[in-house]
């Protein structure tokens, strides 16, 4: 039960993150929700064309989030890791896609040049999800077997102690 409940709080913290994460900056000071999902499986990479909320980053982890409570609604690990690896994954192709077309990543330590904390927030948030997978213990292997009755032995039957019929 409380390896449940630890993995319910951490998958609602992953699920938490990664959805907030579009609303805050990824690449010198650009947020999340200003790429568009197409740019990062079109041929021409990523644009400075924004995008409406649901046709960007938001979408798959708005998805994710919803995978993550149906996940944890029918106490399936399976869901909530998957939930974890379409939040890394659509990280992580954002991340090949943005390097393709700045030509490098820079790391710095402020959201206006370079990788920002909203880049950092779906990464750990997809991460806080895989760990929330382990800890959580799930429903359990199929149907418990019934015990088999065995009736008492019958006292009209002779047994080896003498005793009976």
């Amino acid at each position: 039960m409380v390896r449940n409940l630890l993995g319910s709080v951490l998958a609602l913290a992953g699920a938490t993150a990664a959805v907030w994460s579009p609303f805050r900056a990824w690449y010198d000071g650009r947020h999340g929700r200003h790429y568009r999902l197409g740019d990062l499986f079109s041929g021409g990479g990523v644009t400075n064309v924004p995008a409406e909320l649901f046709a960007s980053l938001f979408l798959p982890f708005v998805g994710a989030a919803l995978i993550t409570l149906a996940g944890l609604l029918l106490r399936s690990r399976l869901l909530v890791a998957l939930a974890g690896v379409i939040v890394l994954g659509f990280t992580v192709v954002w991340l090949v896609r943005v390097g393709q077309a700045e030509g490098s990543l820079v790391i710095s330590g402020t959201p206006t040049d370079g990788l920002g904390p909203g880049t950092g927030l779906a990464f750990g948030g997809g991460l806080v999800l895989l760990l929330a997978s382990v800890v959580l213990r799930g429903r359990g292997r199929g149907v418990r077997a019934e015990p088999v009755y065995v009736p008492p032995p019958d006292p009209a039957v002779p047994t080896l102690d003498g005793a009976g019929g």
